[in-house]
């Protein structure tokens, strides 16, 4: 389309010289909620990094402008002391493959897209201009990473995100493609100050975000000033990968920028991105909102326990392989039309009409779905709001959804079965839902109620052809080859929780209060075409397979509510890396 290439040559011009101004619309606060500023990719944060808030030096779920922006985000960080393991490794994948038949609305079938909004592999990046507004040295441990330490490093979260297909265009879905997945890196910052004592209303959590490409050039700007519709639609140079694939997925922090790179192993294609000025990266002042052509790099040289991004939710610092989950309700019918229309400075318009707010049936049960929200006074008020109950879902205190609290006050977006019309630059264009699917992402960040599809035990990989494949995947490796020799899982769905006391931790518990299932890690028998010798075992994630070695403990081994940092994680002990001991020790390790 016409209007990439123009959007792409007035971000170069105005990325010359320092202090970018904003456009009207932008990803400069990527939870959709700045007080001044629209937001290009219409959901409300659910690719974002999880933040946290210091409340009299005692963390808390984030709010942001009166939203609470909390999601669900389970994980394995990866540690090891070696120089070199926080910023450069390697990851061997298989990507799923969704069943032939399409996803039912009785859950005899389902895809991936309706377990995961995404999978991502995180690492923390310096960025003096994010919380809490201090220098940073890249790629040294040098740098303090404590919450209760003033002096601490600014930094910012990158994640490598990889979507799955089936729910398409990505301004206001989670999909590239009907049948193709896609990746994009990702770094979020934060702009607050030492204990959140201010954070600018306007841009409280800008995010740079291009496409892995098979040119190494955005498809529009990645910087959040500059932002647009073609920052945010796949070109014929993005990186699009078939189910069943096998990838070599690369993190890698040259002199050029921090660098992720995927090579396709089956067909040979290569799709990579530097997070560069060069390529339109930007950092943004806490003060003005205006950007600076920034090139990031990673921020520590080991992957050590102490080693993190004090401002996240989850522990990132060194390798964090996260699963996006609790963004996925199907629904026998849909209500309450709520269209997604944007435009860009230069007059590009995005316009989807057939998108709703209130899910009817499936997984809402007989309950009456939430939704839809309209203003009411000075606030959102929502119909039939929901929050979790001590044996199910149950009415949430308040019907207005900028209160902050952890209720699901709609169902949406929610996007009908098949394909719709939507106007892309005033061109016809056509968007696709494998399923008539809302994701909980319009008016909070997820299935705040805990009733969706990533809660039920029949969803998730099985060995049933009814079932996706495993996102199957082994590593990471050092730079050198050998594996990292500890992990730690967690999760921070407790933060969402409305049930967990972050106190005192009761009621932090896993799975959460009213659910019977939380999805889990395991090790089952490596496919051979992950091609490792190192070990005869691959992570999965979802629940035992057939060809299960080892579970882990299952919901066990995410551990406590972590009282020490913030009670809305659980976290796990340390403990020896089981992928490359026991029954899953590789021939040729050791």
């Amino acid at each position: 389309m016409r209007f990439c290439s123009a959007a792409t040559a007035a971000a170069a011009r105005q990325a010359q010289s320092a202090g970018v101004a904003p456009n009207a619309v932008n990803e400069l606060d990527c939870n959709g909620w700045s007080n001044k500023y629209g937001t290009v990719k219409k959901e409300a944060g659910a690719l974002c990094a999880d933040a946290v808030r210091f409340v009299k030096g005692t963390a808390k779920g984030f709010v942001d402008n009166g939203w609470s922006v909390g999601h669900d985000e389970p994980g394995i960080r990866f540690l090891s002391g070696t120089p070199g393991s926080g910023n450069t490794m390697t990851y061997y994948l298989k990507l799923p493959v969704d069943p032939a038949a399409a996803p039912t609305l009785s859950g005899s079938v389902t895809d991936y897209g309706e377990l995961s909004l995404g999978v991502w592999f995180g690492l923390a990046m310096c960025d003096p201009d994010s919380y809490p507004q201090n220098p940073c040295k890249p790629d040294s441990d040098s740098n303090i990473s404590s919450p209760s330490n003033p002096d601490d490093a600014g930094d910012a979260v990158m994640e490598l995100q990889i979507y799955p297909p089936g729910y398409t265009p990505f301004p206001d879905a989670p999909s590239c493609s009907v049948t193709k997945w896609c990746a994009a890196l990702t770094i979020d910052s934060l702009e607050c100050s030492f204990a959140d004592t201010y954070c600018n209303p306007n841009c409280i959590e800008p995010v740079n975000q291009a496409f892995l490409q098979t040119n190494g050039v955005p498809t529009g700007p990645p910087g959040p000033q500059l932002a647009d519709l073609a920052s945010l639609l796949p070109n014929a140079h993005t990186l699009l990968m078939s189910q069943g694939d096998v990838l070599q997925l690369s993190l890698t922090d040259p002199s050029q920028g921090f660098t992720a790179a995927i090579h396709d192993l089956t067909t040979g294609q290569t799709g990579w991105m530097t997070a560069s000025a060069k390529n339109g990266f930007m950092n943004t002042s806490i003060s003005t909102c205006n950007g600076t052509p920034f090139t990031f790099h990673a921020e520590f040289s080991t992957a050590s326990a102490g080693n993190q991004v004090p401002w996240a939710a989850d522990l990132v610092g060194g390798p964090l392989q996260v699963q996006e989950i609790g963004h996925s309700e199907v629904c026998s019918s849909l209500t309450n039309q709520d269209p997604v229309r944007t435009a860009d400075p230069d007059g590009t318009s995005f316009v989807d009409n057939d998108v709703y707010d209130t899910c009817v049936g499936g997984s809402e049960g007989t309950m009456a779905g939430m939704g839809p929200c309209a203003q009411k006074g000075s606030g959102i008020a929502c119909r039939n709001a929901l929050t979790q109950g001590r044996y199910g879902p149950t009415g949430c205190p308040s019907a207005y959804a900028d209160t902050g609290l952890h209720c699901e006050f709609a169902n949406g977006y929610c996007f009908p079965e098949g394909s719709r019309s939507i106007l892309i630059g005033g061109v016809n264009a056509v968007a696709w839902s494998d399923d008539n699917q809302c994701f909980s992402d319009r008016w909070q960040n997820g299935n705040l109620a805990f009733n969706g599809v990533s809660y039920q035990p029949w969803a998730w990989p099985n060995g049933s052809p009814d079932r996706p494949t495993p996102f199957e995947y082994v590593g990471p490796f050092l730079a050198n080859g050998q594996p990292y020799p500890q992990i730690q899982f967690e999760t921070d769905i407790s933060g969402s929780a409305t049930l967990c006391n972050p106190g005192d931790g009761r009621g932090c518990v896993i799975p959460p209060i009213s659910t019977h299932f939380y999805p889990y890690w395991s090790l089952s028998s490596q496919s051979s075409a992950l091609g490792s010798k190192l070990t005869s075992c691959a992570w999965n994630f979802g629940g035992s397979l057939p060809d299960t070695v080892e579970n882990l403990g299952a919901d066990e081994q995410y551990g406590p509510a972590d009282l020490s940092r913030y009670a809305g994680t659980n976290l796990g002990q340390v403990m020896t890396n089981p992928e490359f001991a026991g029954d899953c020790a590789g021939a040729s390790y050791g």
